[in-house]
């Protein structure tokens, strides 16, 4: 009976171990547990090989064998020729390890080396290193081993090294692959969230997956109509980028497929045979590489179907787990409603502050009117500030006014603000009877915003020139740019409106000549901040000197510059101008 003890190399069986645990603590894929392992086995007296085998569902990944006395294994790859075995894997033995009388010879293999003496046996077991990842291990002897025999419990514990060492390795890459996703996923958020337009998220979401995720991307989204329309699609080959493009609109076998997909809850995946009859099958004429897999991924938010994101692969086996196929898709899906809603809320608001301002500024012989209008604010809800422009006979009567705050209520009290406002002067109130009366309708509604408004009414004056009666509810005064370029302030002011019972409004009078302006604003001009602290306010009598000089637009013009002068502050702006034209006279 050969010894087991200490080899001709010095090593006994202990030091033996000890090298393959140290060897599977460094190593970063099981199959370089090779060298270390098989010249172990043929260390032990009798044996003549070491071989093993590595399997997938597809059949065998490789085989790899070393005769005793050389030091390097050998490796086949499948698909393997030249007399290697193609046996079925076996599912493993009722004892770990098995005795096999009817060993064929290595001689049979073309290529297989010449051993020492011939084969009287084998030792063999079948293992899972994981899912679906078999392996065997055979060591081919010059003996038939009997029971007993320190082989058996040695070729055991190399079977748990290369367990233990496979399963540690796979959770190693699972970490890791599972810490690369997450950091791709935060940065597809990050720049999916840095767009509010819909087609621009829709962009970035197929720029990003390609070529990170797969060779090709594209999205669908679900029209009114209920049909699937491609809006953006991406690959890593130029000349597919137009193919796929293409594809995606008109190909029936992908709009059922990605119609039945879309109705899931989890991602389809297809393989192979099961892409037959579509446009990325093997027989399909694509200018890209052959397509090995595709995924399609339903885009749901907020429980409502949006559409699909597809994924092709050109590589064998880039599909991992599919967890982070669903989740790129649900961040982009909710990015995709968000932007969406934005849209839609922003065209609401719109229409919504459209209605809270005139729709055009009417004509008057021997004025020229000017507003315009800015929302600072990005948070999407409707502004409080408002102008308007009343003619009652041959009186012009221009109102500018603020409510606290922003929204619905803001909204409404907007409204109220207006229409009375416009009720009253087309009736002839003076400026500061229509505030009181105003401040009474908001106090009787029980309206809990305030309110500052500022009228001024035009009357014709004898001198062909207008008489100016202004009135103000705590509203930032108003400018007058005359002529020759000087500007002053209106000595005007009153209370706020909605706060106390019986205010009284005080009106002052001023007289507008050729060319004179006067220019009426909200607060949100003058509370514009610069770089440093400084206020917009601090440059305005300059600005409207230089800026309402009887060009076109004066006020789109002031609002422009307040705008680039700003740099924090983010209020809505509103800006009324009336200039008397340069003959001082009306038609």
């Amino acid at each position: 009976m050969p010894s087991y003890g200490t080899t001709a190399d010095g090593r006994d069986w202990s030091t033996w171990l000890h090298t393959m645990w140290r060897a599977a603590d460094r190593a970063e894929d099981v199959t370089a547990l090779a060298d270390v392992v098989y010249r172990a086995l043929v260390s032990r007296p009798g044996v003549l090989l070491a071989r093993g085998t590595r399997w997938t569902p597809a059949g065998l990944s490789y085989l790899r064998y070393l005769p005793a006395g050389e030091k390097t294994p050998v490796t086949r790859w499948a698909p393997v020729e030249g007399g290697i075995e193609t046996v079925p894997c076996p599912a493993g033995y009722d004892d770990p390890v098995i005795v096999l009388d009817d060993t064929p010879s290595p001689g049979v293999w073309p290529d297989g080396p010449d051993l020492a003496a011939a084969p009287a046996a084998a030792l063999e077991c079948a293992f899972p290193l994981a899912d679906d990842d078999w392996a065997t291990l055979r060591v081919v002897l010059d003996h038939r081993p009997a029971a007993g025999n320190p082989l058996f419990a040695q070729m055991t514990q190399v079977v748990e090294v290369l367990t233990i060492s496979n399963q540690r390795i796979v959770e190693h890459l699972a970490h890791d692959r599972r810490q690369v996703e997450d950091a791709f996923l935060a940065e597809a958020s990050l720049q999916m969230d840095a767009s509010l337009d819909v087609e621009e998220t829709l962009r970035r979401v197929a720029r990003l997956a390609v070529p990170a995720v797969a060779e090709g991307c594209v999205v669908h989204l679900f029209e009114p109509d209920g049909e699937l329309a491609p809006v953006a699609s991406a690959h890593v080959a130029a000349t597919a980028q137009s193919w796929l493009g293409e594809v995606a609109r008109t190909d029936p076998w992908l709009v059922k497929l990605l119609r039945d997909s879309g109705d899931r809850r989890e991602s389809t995946v297809l393989r192979g045979a099961e892409l037959t009859g579509g446009p990325f099958g093997s027989a399909a004429k694509n200018p890209g590489a052959a397509v090995r897999t595709l995924s399609v991924s339903p885009l749901r938010a907020r429980g409502r179907a949006l559409g699909t994101l597809t994924f092709l692969y050109h590589r064998p086996d880039a599909l991992g787990d599919t967890r982070m196929l669903g989740d790129l898709a649900s961040r982009a899906a909710l990015a995709i409603d968000t932007s969406t809603l934005y849209e839609q809320r922003r065209n609401h608001v719109e229409v919504l502050q459209r209605h809270l301002l005139p729709r055009a500024l009417p004509h008057v012989d021997g004025l020229a009117l000017s507003a315009a209008y800015e929302v600072a604010d990005a948070s999407l809800d409707v502004g409080g500030d408002f102008y308007d422009v009343v003619v009652a006979g041959d009186q012009v009567a221009l109102v500018v006014g603020d409510v606290c705050g922003r929204g619905a209520e803001a909204a409404a009290v907007t409204g109220l603000a207006r229409h009375t406002l416009r009720t009253l002067l087309q009736d002839g109130v003076s400026p500061g009877n229509a505030l009181a009366r105003l401040n009474s309708a908001l106090l009787g509604e029980g309206a809990s915003r305030f309110v500052t408004a500022l009228i001024a009414v035009l009357s014709p004056a004898d001198d062909g020139g207008w008489d100016l009666e202004i009135a103000s509810a705590g509203h930032p005064r108003p400018l007058v740019r005359r002529a020759d370029g000087a500007v002053e302030e209106a000595n005007v002011s009153g209370v706020l409106l909605g706060v106390l019972p019986t205010p009284a409004y005080r009106s002052v009078r001023l007289a507008l000549g050729p060319d004179d302006a006067l220019v009426m604003f909200t607060d949100g001009l003058t509370e514009a901040k610069g770089a440093g602290g400084r206020f917009f306010e601090e440059d305005l009598v300059d600005v409207v000197s230089r800026s309402v000089d009887g060009a076109p637009d004066p006020a789109g013009r002031l609002i422009r510059l307040a705008s680039d002068f700003r740099q924090t502050g983010d209020d809505d702006t509103a800006v009324l101008i009336v200039s008397v034209d340069g003959r001082g006279m009306r038609k």
